[in-house]
């Protein structure tokens, strides 16, 4: 005479309750003993630096090239690239102000990338791309 086996239904919990307050001592033992890092925020009135006002290179259209500078209030029309190398070097100096390309939207993007590459290559720092908002 065999008994019907019952189906368990229930979980027991009680291991999980052990595991959980075991973890529970774990972590109210190390808390205190862990060192939080400093971190050191600027105080209320502490002077802030502005940016350095950006060279600005205007690309339009046929590749015709003008580079603006408005810290000198320069602006160089038709430049060749070799010269534009050379001015943006001399203007950059020690410390290197920014760099942004603003093209013509009829510019081909493989010019734009050239121009870049070649910016870097020649080591002008900070390079980046001038972008516009739509008028609505």
């Amino acid at each position: 005479m065999r008994r019907a086996r019952k189906s368990i239904n229930q979980i027991n919990v009680v291991p999980y309750i052990d595991v959980m307050l075991v973890l529970l001592v774990i972590f109210m033992i190390t808390a205190p003993l862990v060192n939080p890092g400093q971190i050191d925020l600027p105080s209320v009135g502490s002077k802030l630096t502005s940016a350095p006002l950006p060279l600005r290179i205007e690309i339009a259209k046929g590749g015709r090239m003008t580079l603006n500078d408005t810290l000198a209030k320069v602006e160089i029309r038709d430049i060749g690239t070799s010269e534009l190398v050379a001015e943006l070097k001399s203007r950059q100096g020690s410390s290197p102000r920014p760099v942004v390309i603003a093209a013509d939207g009829s510019t081909r993007y493989q010019d734009v990338i050239s121009l870049i590459d070649l910016l870097q290559q020649n080591g002008v720092q900070r390079v980046g791309l001038l972008a516009q908002t739509k008028a609505k």
